[in-house]
C-alpha cells in the first residue's frame, strides 16, 4: 500500500464521517422546538420500515413483483417480538437472530 492509499483511504472516511457527526455537533448547542423532536423520533422506525418492504418484495423486470418467501418467514415471530416487547433494539436483534436460523435451515 503505498502513502497515497492510504490519504485516500482516510480522505474518504473523513469526508463520510463529518456529514454524520456535524449535524450532531450543531443542534447539541440549540434547543429544537418540540415538533421537531417528536419528528425526529419517528425517523429510526421509518427509516427501518423502508430497508425492511424494500426487501420483502422481489422485484422482476415487467413483471408483478413477488414476495421474499425467507423474509416473510422472519417477519412473522419478529413481529411478535414487535408486539411483546416494543422495544427497537430488541425486534432488530429478534429479525436479525430469526433471519439467521431460517437461512441456516434452509440451505
Amino acid at each position: 500500500m503505498t502513502i497515497y492509499s492510504l490519504f485516500i483511504i482516510l480522505g474518504c472516511g473523513i469526508v463520510t464521517w463529518l456529514p454524520r457527526v456535524i449535524p450532531f455537533m450543531l443542534v447539541r448547542k440549540f434547543q429544537l422546538p418540540d415538533i421537531v423532536i417528536r419528528f425526529l423520533s419517528y425517523v429510526p422506525l421509518c427509516i427501518l420500515t423502508a430497508l425492511f418492504v424494500q426487501n420483502l418484495f422481489v422485484a422482476k423486470q415487467g413483471q408483478f413483483p413477488d414476495f421474499n418467501v425467507e423474509y416473510c418467514l422472519a417477519t412473522i415471530p419478529t413481529a411478535v417480538v414487535a408486539f411483546l416487547t416494543k422495544n427497537l433494539m430488541c425486534i432488530v436483534v429478534a429479525g436479525m437472530s430469526f433471519m439467521a436460523l431460517i437461512r441456516y435451515f434452509m440451505v
